[in-house]
């Protein structure tokens, strides 16, 4: 019997240690039905309230994946399945499959042998945690077994030992673990006098919400995360000398957000970079119901006529005053000294569909710039090449312009460009976010257009970011400045990523009052004895969804109207032990 176990102890070994060195695999399969995957911690909501980013195994019931090779389809054609049981096993992949508990104590004992030394049975080698999924057949409905080697260099001197175990929803706060019970079952493992005590909570202040029960969903989301010692009570509100950090990621083209008529000027000025990029460009639907050309010869007409009606001593060509219809958007980021370029990109971009509309209303400015007919107003840090011809035909030294090719798109691109830019300097500097010089990366021209619009859109995301901390979370200015230099040299650095978390501390007492009269999305109790590699705790985790997806917790509740009528918070409650077994 003993060498058969030291036989399976060895092979159980082998097959992580070997899974563990290839580095182009992240699976294998072990006794024809576990499957053993290699994966961070964090992707795993249980498993990240131990480990983190760190690497783990995980081990779970193999199931028939859609994207199988033909043999294994093969097997399950011949099977003994019916047709109907041959598609429902199809839809299990749909959820990880748990491996019976005493599988899982199976293995859970050759991964805790293998780390002992006085066993011979393996080489010395450092492990990667191990992980496995159970089924809740056992009394005290266990969802998760966990082992992790404790190393002294490359030597093992023992191993901790996890159990998970998960109760269906409550709506009554008495049904929950208390903290003294949270405390009894920390002893019963660790006989100690001394008890570290933290606190965590997690707060959800903005993303997907319930109106009239339709679900709006969001992509977006603004998150507090708690952390605090000295808990009293399970539940408890985190108290204001919490340390709190924000988690905010903002995904572009929310209609809810104040920067959405910015974000659809950008969509235009990303179709105009995709087309010179490939040649084709799918044109959006235009906002206008008159044509570009007539919208640029009724402009053109009007800068005419009020040049006709100013008086000779003007000093500059006045500017008709932006019209209600072409105007950039309603919001906060509206400039009311837009130039003559910048008011010609406004009316181009609601109303091009093709090419041809922008050769013809670049023809017609041109040829009015040419014959004298307007001499407008631009800024003079101006830099697309349109109002470069402008200030030639101030001295009538205009360079002849070939409007064939992809010129025009490109002459209309710079355009665009060129005044978003100042828009976007206009709020950082004007609300004293940060200098010109911190935005040298983001405005260079210095680089192709294809880099320069990428650019642009990291910045436009970053304002996205700035502007809800601002007027969602009224953030006060020091803050908000911090923030924006963090967010600006992240993204000197970093690809555009619409998924990234940005992260920034702050005091609670700042968003006391948006946390303070709401549920916590995930609310942690730690308790903690010993220090370092040997510290053990025993972890419960309270929160509005399970952690667990592969299996179906049942909801506890008095009546089937539960969280509607009286609209009372429905919590699952996650308990975590951890055992530490030393070796002689």
């Amino acid at each position: 019997m003993a060498s058969k176990v030291l036989s399976s102890v060895k092979a159980f070994f082998s097959t992580l240690k070997s899974l563990q060195e290839d580095k182009n695999s992240d699976s294998c399969t072990y006794e024809d039905n576990i499957q053993i995957l290699k994966r961070n911690g964090d992707s795993i909501a249980v498993l990240d309230l131990e480990c983190g980013n760190q690497e783990v195994f995980i081990c779970e019931k193999a199931v028939l994946r859609l994207n199988d090779s033909d043999d294994d389809e093969a097997r399950l054609e011949t099977s003994t399945c019916t047709n109907g049981d041959a598609f429902t096993a199809l839809q299990t992949d749909l959820a990880p499959q748990p491996l019976t508990i005493r599988k899982a104590r199976q293995l859970l004992s050759w991964y805790t042998l293998s780390h002992n030394a006085n066993v011979h049975a393996v080489d010395d080698h450092v492990l990667l945690p191990l992980w496995i999924r159970c089924d809740m057949s056992d009394p005290a409905q266990t969802t998760w077994l966990g082992a992790q080697g404790v190393y002294m260099g490359n030597k093992v001197s023992g191993v901790k030992l996890y159990s998970v175990t998960c109760k269906g929803a409550v709506v009554n706060k008495k049904q929950l673990m208390t903290l003294d019970e949270v405390k009894r079952e920390h002893k019963k493992r660790h006989q100690t006098s001394t008890m570290a005590i933290k606190g965590s909570a997690r707060f959800i202040l903005f993303g997907s919400s319930v109106v009239e029960n339709t679900t709006i969903e969001s992509n977006s989301s603004v998150t507090v995360d708690f952390k605090w010692s000295q808990v009293e009570s399970v539940l408890e509100t985190p108290p204001l000398s919490s340390t709190a950090t924000l988690n905010i990621k903002v995904a572009c083209g929310e209609m809810r957000s104040p920067m959405f008529e910015m974000y659809r000027e950008l969509q235009f000025l990303q179709v105009l970079a995709d087309g010179l990029r490939t040649g084709e460009t799918e044109w959006l639907d235009p906002l206008e119901r008159k044509s570009a050309m007539e919208l640029t010869k009724d402009y053109i007409e009007d800068i005419q006529n009020t040049a006709k009606s100013q008086q000779e001593h003007v000093s500059k060509p006045a500017q008709p005053k932006p019209e209600s219809d072409t105007r950039i958007f309603d919001s906060f980021l509206e400039r009311g000294d837009l130039d003559f370029v910048e008011q010609l990109w406004v009316r181009m971009r609601k109303s091009v569909t093709s090419y041809q509309d922008i050769t013809d209303s670049l023809k017609l400015v041109i040829e009015a710039l040419t014959n004298g007919d307007i001499k407008p107003w631009i800024h003079r840090d101006s830099n697309s090449s349109l109002s470069k011809l402008i200030l030639q035909s101030y001295h009538q030294q205009m360079e002849h312009v070939s409007l064939t090719g992809l010129m025009p798109v490109q002459m209309l691109l710079e355009m665009g460009m060129d005044k978003m830019r100042k828009d976007y300097i206009n709020y950082l500097i004007g609300e004293e976010l940060t200098t010109l010089n911190n935005l040298h990366y983001y405005l260079s021209t210095e680089v192709n257009l294809q880099e320069q619009v990428i650019r642009l859109r990291k910045l436009h995301h970053l304002l996205e970011i700035i502007v809800t901390c601002s007027t969602f979370l009224g953030l006060p200015y020091a803050r908000l400045f911090l923030f924006t230099q963090s967010c600006l040299q992240h993204y000197k650095t970093s690809p555009y990523d619409e998924a990234h978390e940005f992260n920034l501390q702050i005091k609670p007492a700042l968003i006391s009052h948006f946390y303070q009269k709401q549920n916590p999305g995930v609310w942690g109790l730690d308790l903690s004895s010993g220090q370092g590699l040997r510290e053990v705790k025993t972890s419960l985790q309270i929160s509005d969804r399970p952690l667990v997806n592969h299996v179906i917790l049942e909801t506890v509740h008095p009546n089937e109207t539960v969280n509607e009528d009286n609209m009372e918070a429905a919590y699952f409650s996650t308990l975590v032990c951890c055992s530490l077994v030393n070796f002689a």
